[in-house]
């Protein structure tokens, strides 16, 4: 299976400093709350929205019963979310190339199955290949384990790998023990994959341990951070991505490394998804909202994309359809007018 070095952050010296913080969860939800209430958009903005979603969106199955059929069906979704002929009116064709997600995301034993039918898609370029690993989504097995799964899941075709972290040590408050942990897995990605972290915010107790989370991650190499596995009580919510968000703009200013952030679990709408987006682009800029720097992790997503840009395509054709009925309208009337004239003239002589 051919390989390709990819351009991939690097381990930093693990720096205690970096760890001293004090958040407001009260400032924070206040934050959260106002950007939140600007985001409501309609019409064609909506769709252009949903599509920009539909391209930031890491296509997930993580089921127990997954198999190879399922995962080629998501990965046929991944790559034609749309019948080519649906976007014939308003968009460019040429542009029908690049409505896809940014990757799909499986089980390291499904890795194969996405790779697969990838390659007969000739897409392997366009949709990356996630795989969880590390003992998603406890994290509960043995560090060589752990590392044996990446391992596996690269030598099958995957490109991207989201790890877990090892919530009992950040639970202790041991952030170097998470940095060496962490450092370990970015060694076994090399430059053969990106890293993507997942921090399980639900299982943290306090945005504290999420920010410091995220920059032992950050240190040990970490290309994106990650809220959660999906599986918590508590996933993806927008104050938790605002002080993951303070702290890739803290890390940046330090290192001048940049640093992706990934949402997954409850993410289930466009507005949602719109939500994350008003956030990201007012706190990070809009050079974030690229594959490259933002991702959804979701499963049901898509569904909500669909049916949101089919309906508003069907509310442009109904405009369109009413523009062109008020020209025959119109020339009826104009006619009607000008026999009214003739018949006015002949009654006067």
């Amino acid at each position: 299976m051919e390989t390709k070095e990819l351009e991939v952050n690097k381990t930093l010296p693990f720096d205690p400093y970096l760890f001293t913080v004090n958040i407001s969860l009260r400032q924070i939800e206040e934050i959260a709350m106002t950007v939140s209430q600007r985001c409501h958009v309609s019409g064609v903005n909506e769709v252009a929205w949903a599509l920009r979603a539909l391209m930031l969106t890491d296509l997930t199955t993580l089921a127990g019963d997954d198999t190879a059929a399922n995962v080629r069906r998501l990965c046929l979704r991944a790559c034609y979310p749309f019948e080519p002929q649906f976007f014939d009116k308003f968009f460019d064709r040429a542009l029908i190339s690049e409505m896809h997600t940014a990757a799909v995301c499986v089980y390291p034993a499904r890795v194969k199955d996405a790779y697969q039918t990838l390659l007969q898609y000739d897409k392997l370029d366009k949709v990356a290949i996630a795989a969880v690993a590390t003992g998603f989504p406890t994290g509960q097995y043995g560090l060589q384990t752990r590392l044996q799964e990446i391992s596996h899941a690269i030598l099958a075709g995957a490109t991207e790998i989201d790890i877990v972290i090892n919530r009992q040590l950040a639970l202790v408050g041991d952030w170097e023990g998470v940095y060496n942990e962490v450092v370990l897995m970015r060694s076994a990605c090399g430059q053969q994959a990106h890293l993507k972290t997942i921090l399980a915010i639900g299982e943290l107790g306090t945005m504290e341990n999420v920010y410091k989370a995220a920059m032992a991650c950050m240190l040990a190499g970490a290309d994106f951070i990650k809220t959660s596995t999906g599986k918590e009580t508590v996933n993806a919510t927008l104050p938790v991505g605002l002080v993951m968000i303070f702290a890739i703009q803290e890390f940046k200013r330090r290192t001048c490394q940049i640093v992706g952030l990934k949402p997954a679990g409850g993410v289930r709408t466009v507005r949602d998804a719109i939500a994350w987006m008003t956030l990201v682009n007012e706190t990070l800029g809009p050079r974030w909202l690229q594959p490259e720097r933002f991702r959804f992790g979701a499963s049901g997503l898509l569904d909500d994309i669909e049916r949101v840009v089919r309906e508003g395509v069907a509310r442009m054709e109904a405009e369109e359809a009413l523009k062109n009925q008020v020209v025959p309208a119109e020339v009826a009337a104009a006619e009607g007018f000008c026999k009214e004239l003739k018949k006015k003239q002949k009654e006067a002589k």
